[in-house]
C-alpha cells in the first residue's frame, strides 16, 4: 500500500485540522517526506536553565514529542537540527526514536541539501520548522516551511505557515497533526470508538 493518503475523503479529524490551513499550503504538507525541526525556540521555549555545574537544562513538551513519534512511525523521516551542541538533545531524539540528529549546525540550509541527498528525495519534498534568523536560508529552501508566533517577524514571514501555538508548547504538534492530516496518515491512529473534538464523530 503506498504510504501516502489511501483517499480523497479526509477523516472528520483530519477534516477539521485541514480546514483552518489553505489549500496551497495543504499541498505543500502534502510532499513532505522528510520533516526537520529546530531545538531551541521550536521543542523548546527558548529558555536555556543552567545548574551550579554549568550543566544546561531544557524544557520539552510531550504532545510535541508524541507528535514526532506519530510522524515517525507514519513512515516520514523526523530530523532535529540544531545550532547548539549537548547531551540533551541527543537523548531526547533516543526516546523519541528519532534518529537522524545533527548539532552544531550553522549552515542548515546546506545540511538539509545534504539530508535530501541522503534519504533520495528533493528538497521541495522536505519540510522544515525553524523560528530565528539562523534558519531563514533553510526555510527559504524547502517545500513546506513553518515556524512559530513567537518568532521574529522577518522569520515568521519567511514561513508557508505558522502555528497558533508558541515554540515548546504545542507548536510542533500542530506542525505534526497539519503533515499527518494532509497525507491522509492521521486517521490510522484513530481507534472506531475514539472521540473526535467539535462534535464531528463521537
Amino acid at each position: 500500500m503506498s504510504p501516502m493518503q489511501t483517499t480523497t475523503i479526509p477523516h472528520p479529524a483530519e477534516a477539521l485540522i485541514l480546514a483552518k490551513v489553505a489549500p496551497a499550503i495543504v499541498e505543500r504538507a502534502r510532499q513532505v517526506r522528510v520533516m526537520a525541526f529546530d531545538v531551541d525556540g521550536v521543542l523548546t521555549d527558548g529558555s536555556l536553565w543552567y545548574s551550579e555545574n554549568g550543566e544546561t537544562v531544557k524544557r520539552f513538551n510531550a504532545l510535541d514529542g508524541h507528535g514526532l513519534r506519530l510522524m515517525g512511525e507514519s513512515g516520514i523521516a523526523v530530523v532535529l537540527i540544531t545550532g547548539r551542541e549537548g547531551p540533551i538533545v541527543a537523548r531526547r531524539a533516543a526516546e523519541l526514536g528519532i534518529s537522524l540528529v545533527r548539532q552544531g549546525v550553522r549552515d542548515k540550509a546546506q545540511a538539509l541539501a545534504a539530508l535530501a541527498q541522503e534519504q533520495g528525495c528533493a528538497l521541495n519534498q522536505m519540510g522544515f520548522m525553524g523560528d530565528d534568523i539562523i534558519d531563514l536560508p533553510a526555510l527559504q529552501r524547502v517545500g513546506f516551511a513553518a515556524s512559530v508566533p513567537n518568532a521574529p517577524s522577518y522569520v515568521s514571514q519567511a514561513a508557508h505557515w505558522v502555528a497558533s501555538e508558541r515554540g515548546g508548547y504545542g507548536a510542533a504538534r500542530e506542525c505534526c497533526d497539519l503533515v499527518l492530516a494532509a497525507q491522509g496518515r492521521l486517521r490510522a491512529f484513530f481507534g472506531p470508538n475514539a472521540l473526535v473534538l467539535g462534535g464531528v464523530a463521537q
